[in-house]
């Protein structure tokens, strides 16, 4: 059958590395669905809601900066060892359409914990809606994929095989979904070591999370552990700050004073 060639996009060529650079690492997941009825509430009442990206980055986040095998990479160079970052590192997966093509790109959040979840938003709706130059961690995205496939490679190696280097190119977790288009489980594959990807809310108030980690780092107790804990932060720390929002939109009452 005679068919069409058609070239590889640059975004397509960064999939191809990304899989390349994730054969071997030996994940294993845990799925959990979470109640997050008090989550929704404070969501619902939000003047503007945060995406549900920006939410499980920050509480991730937030889950990460008490439990430091969260922060916790795998490195092979100069000897196997386990390198601990002093901060959460993100990289929020971020579906697009470019020249007709569907495509997945990176944003890249250091210490959201730390940020408001309107900064968070804002980073990510900024990478999926600006033009592909302004996005900077997209920009270097395609600047190395324009490179000859020995180089790329190379590159691949030395940003994840050094500790410091794979935090600054790969982050200390990942975030992603394909809730905007339906229910069901994603198990993504990356380079780790953790990877967190979430479904759509549930009429019982509950969302399904999956979790997917480096074996190597941790097991699944400390897991099942973190799973709880994140359950925690949605429903206490997210929701108060959304919470929060919602009052600071609302006009404070002018009071009279008596003369």
């Amino acid at each position: 059958m005679r068919g069409t060639p058609r070239k590889i996009s640059l975004l397509r060529r960064m999939v191809f590395d990304l899989m390349h650079a994730s054969m071997g690492v030996p994940f294993v997941s845990l799925s959990r669905p979470l109640q997050i009825r008090p989550l929704l509430e404070a969501r619902a009442s939000a003047k503007v809601p945060a995406g549900w990206a920006a939410i499980f980055v920050k509480a991730f986040a937030l889950v990460a900066r008490d439990e430091p095998i969260l922060r916790t990479l795998y490195a092979k160079w100069p000897w196997p060892t386990f390198y601990e970052l002093p901060k959460s590192v993100a990289m929020v997966a971020i579906a697009r359409v470019v020249d007709g093509e569907e495509c997945v790109v990176a944003q890249r959040i250091a210490g959201p914990d730390a940020l408001p979840l309107a900064e968070i938003d804002a980073l990510i709706r900024h990478a999926k809606e600006a033009p592909l130059r302004d996005v900077p961690m997209v920009r270097k995205m395609m600047l190395a994929m324009r490179l000859p496939l020995p180089l790329r490679r190379l590159a691949w190696l030395i940003g994840l095989n050094f500790g410091r280097q794979r935090a600054s190119f790969f982050g200390s977790y990942s975030v992603t979904s394909v809730a905007a288009y339906g229910g069901g489980e994603l198990h993504a594959i990356t380079p780790g070591p953790f990877i967190l990807s979430y479904g759509v809310a549930e009429p019982d108030q509950t969302i399904n999370v999956v979790l997917r980690w480096d074996h190597r780092i941790t097991d699944a107790a400390p897991i099942a552990r973190v799973l709880t804990r994140l359950e925690q932060a949605l429903n206490t720390e997210i929701a108060a700050e959304l919470r929060g929002s919602r009052q600071a939109a609302e006009p404070k009452p002018i009071r009279a004073v008596a003369t």
